[in-house]
């Protein structure tokens, strides 16, 4: 079997996707499939590399205008197309008499162009390519959804329409507990690092909830030594003053997008992990921060509830109080924190391991393109 896999574009900021890609290009080479990954290549998008304002334009060119063609001649090769992302469900169309599975990892692009979800307001062509993309789910083979919350967004947008599947995501990286003298190995470089901290792993963008990171950790942190390691892209403007007025700045260290070795340790080490996000597909960093060891302080947005469930200490957007006592609780109580340890590593045992993710993409695969032989 010959598989294609589509990944995304360089510049189109979404480094979790890429990793994603890659993971699956890696796994099914072990596998002994004939597995190859094509992106969009960067042509008029490396005159301004961004995924902003003149530079998205000229990433749209690459991505529109001429990365199709050269899609269409690199899956007349293949058995299967898998597009990694559904962002590139807008290729579907290209790629008749093929069969095309694709991945959803959640629908929030699409529902802020529906007006569902103000943070994320879509201008009028970002309206456009979000029914470009459903239109691609719709007429793709599969579609793969990472999470039943993903599944059921799919399925209430699309009213029914189209072939959707639930597979929920394995980890990207084989995260897991190492001994301490290998996490002081890793974090020797860190010397900022050497007393007990909150980590937090994501972006400033405005669903991350990063203003609510800062709101805990001041609370949490209230009176104590604990310091804050936020690792992924550094604070905006506006979270920087955030955090002087909360007078927490001078207990912040920030980590600009790590290696993974890094964030192995981190998770190894951190008192817990703080993820108060608004919106998600997923959510990986709770489920690697688990594999950790790592207990997790959460909200308890639908996605969040259905990965960690019972085995983190769950809390709603509001209840920013609720999270910093859980913190404090962590801090001084190790039977629970040990407790959270056994049911977080549990949990990932048993529901998101790569082999049973791969093991589901392969079986698809199969599917579809034994029913598009007959």
């Amino acid at each position: 079997m010959k598989v294609l896999l589509v990944g995304n574009y360089e510049f189109d900021g979404s480094t979790s996707m890429r990793i994603w890609a890659n993971t699956l290009l890696r796994e099914l080479s072990q596998r002994g499939i004939d597995v190859k990954l094509i992106t969009p290549k960067p042509i008029l998008g490396r005159m301004k590399p961004s995924s902003s304002g003149v530079g998205k334009w000229l990433g749209y060119c690459d991505r529109f205008l001429f990365f199709p063609g050269a899609l269409q001649a690199a899956a007349g090769q293949a058995d299967v197309v898998h597009i990694c992302d559904n962002g590139g469900a807008i290729y579907v169309s290209r790629l008749k008499n093929k069969p095309v599975l694709v991945t959803c990892h959640d629908m929030l692009a699409v529902r802020g162009a529906l007006g569902e979800l103000p943070d994320l307001k879509a201008s009028f062509f970002g309206r456009f390519l979000q029914r470009w993309i459903c239109r691609g789910l719709q007429n793709a083979n599969v579609v793969a959804c990472v999470s039943q919350f993903t599944f059921d967004d799919l399925s209430r947008i699309l009213n029914g329409r189209g072939n959707s599947r639930l597979v929920l995501n394995g980890l990207n990286y084989p995260y897991r507990q190492i001994s301490s003298e290998e996490v002081d190995t890793r974090l020797a470089a860190l010397s900022e690092i050497d007393r007990p901290f909150i980590l937090h792993i994501g972006s400033s963008h405005r669903r991350k909830n990063r203003d609510g990171v800062l709101r805990v950790f001041a609370q949490a942190g209230r009176d104590t030594e604990l310091r804050l390691v936020l690792a992924g892209r550094p604070l905006s403007r506006e979270h920087l003053r955030l955090a002087d007025e909360l007078q927490i700045g001078d207990r912040i260290i920030q980590l600009s997008n790590p290696h993974v070795n890094i964030i192995e340790a981190l998770y190894n080490r951190a008192l817990a992990l703080l993820f108060p996000s608004r919106f998600e597909g997923f959510g990986w960093p709770p489920v690697e921060a688990q594999a950790c060891g790592c207990p997790v302080v959460a909200s308890d947005i639908p996605p969040l509830k259905e990965i960690i469930g019972q085995s983190g200490l769950l809390h709603s957007l509001d209840d920013e109080q609720g999270m910093a006592l859980s913190i404090q609780r962590l801090a001084t109580d190790p039977a629970l924190r040990n407790e959270l340890q056994r049911r977080g590593l549990e949990n990932v045992q048993s529901r998101f391991g790569t082999n049973r993710m791969m093991e589901q993409y392969v079986s698809l695969y199969r599917e579809i393109s034994f029913r598009n032989e007959r």
